[in-house]
């Protein structure tokens, strides 16, 4: 009998641990990040490095309004870099440097948001807005060329995803990658003689570096 009242015991005991480990803990709840954002982008690019400034504002934890800047240079595939016998870099028959200054109105939407932790929140992104692009002189020194420099006007805009990183409130890292494209409303600008290029299309990967508040 004795041996009877032992097993009942244990697995009375058991059921109960059984009933405790299988309990669910509350959901916790998401956090909440400011409404404001501002900051830098740091661009790299198949033409290379860029540096802009955006700011954002959140609609709802789902959606994100921004306008941001940059520049960067923007080269033409067809150029190739040589070098000549003093160890000089030049491209043949280039005529002028081509600098790309987009300005962009868009949103963010936010990805998954049920799915994974706020540490990270991936988003897809899209923007329009006017574009400039600058020519300047390639035969004359960097910074003098700009005195010879012309204004080249654009629509454009770009797609993109990324995501931000992190549980600070405060400081807002991110990632994202950005395919642009431009139309000029001239016959286009002259990275090299005689070769205009009218449609432009780049791609760039983006680092965000940014204040939230």
């Amino acid at each position: 009998m004795k041996n009877y009242l032992t097993v009942l015991f244990l697995f009375l005991l058991t059921n109960i641990y059984a009933q405790r480990i299988g309990e669910l803990a509350p959901e916790r709840p998401p956090d909440e990040f400011p409404l404001n954002a501002w900051g830098v982008d740091v661009l790299i690019g198949e033409s290379g490095f860029g540096l802009g400034t955006f700011y954002r504002h959140s609609f709802s934890t789902k959606s994100t309004g921004f306008i941001d800047f940059s520049i960067s240079e923007s080269k033409d595939e067809r150029e190739f870099e040589f070098v000549d016998y003093f160890g000089r870099t030049f491209v043949a028959g280039k005529k002028n440097r081509v600098f790309f200054l987009p300005l962009n109105l868009g949103i963010q939407y936010r990805l998954f948001e049920n799915t994974l932790t706020d540490n990270l929140r991936p988003y897809l992104s899209g923007g329009i807005g006017p574009n400039l692009f600058i020519t300047t002189p390639y035969a004359l020194e960097f910074f003098d060329s700009f005195g010879k420099a012309k204004l080249n006007w654009a629509v454009g805009g770009y797609a993109g995803f990324g995501a931000n990183f992190g549980l600070s409130k405060t400081n807002l890292v991110g990632i994202n990658f950005r395919y642009y494209y431009a139309y000029l409303l001239n016959k286009g600008v002259e990275n090299l003689h005689t070769k205009f290029r009218k449609e432009i299309h780049s791609f760039y990967v983006t680092l965000n570096i940014g204040l939230m508040y």
